[in-house]
């Protein structure tokens, strides 16, 4: 009878397991060996890395010193002098109009009340007596008050006279 693939592989699996084992067993002895050179290797690698981080530290602050002090106010400076060269000029002609056209609004809107508020003052002093005839007549601060209309032609006379 013949073997099948299956069994085949099968037991090439299990012979590459027994050579890694037998292979791993001799390297037991020299990793026993070199592990606590790796330590002390390990520890003298920490305290290098803690040395060169000591060193590291000031010159990297002092080279950010350096570009703070130095670089940045130029970057600064181009930085805002591109924003002016780019900064467009309408909006500030825009403002202009708005404010122009908003006092003209402010203005329009006064006239009108102070007209009607004039209107309303002259309608209550020209108003009807119970009779139905007044006249105004300007009094002696200036202001419109309403008297009776005249019914004689003396009266009417006066009248006229007094304003």
């Amino acid at each position: 009878m013949s073997r099948s693939n299956a069994q085949r592989s099968a037991g090439n699996a299990g012979r590459a397991r027994n050579r890694a084992r037998r292979a791993a067993a001799g390297l037991q002895p020299a990793v026993a060996r070199i592990r606590p050179r790796l330590r002390i290797a390990g520890a003298a690698a920490r305290r290098e890395s803690g040395r060169a981080r000591a060193w590291a530290a000031p010159q990297i602050e002092h080279a950010g010193q350096a570009l703070q002090d130095n670089v940045a106010p130029k970057a600064a400076a181009l930085l805002s002098a591109a924003a002016r060269r780019v900064e467009p000029a309408g909006p500030h002609q825009r403002r202009r109009w708005r404010k122009v056209i908003g006092a003209s609004a402010v203005t329009a809107t006064a006239s009108a009340l102070a007209a009607a508020a004039r209107r309303r003052a002259k309608g209550a002093a020209t108003a009807p007596d119970a009779d139905g005839a007044t006249t105004t007549v300007p009094d002696s601060e200036g202001a419109i008050r309403a008297v009776p209309a005249p019914t004689t032609p003396t009266e009417r006379t006066e009248t006229s006279r007094d304003v």
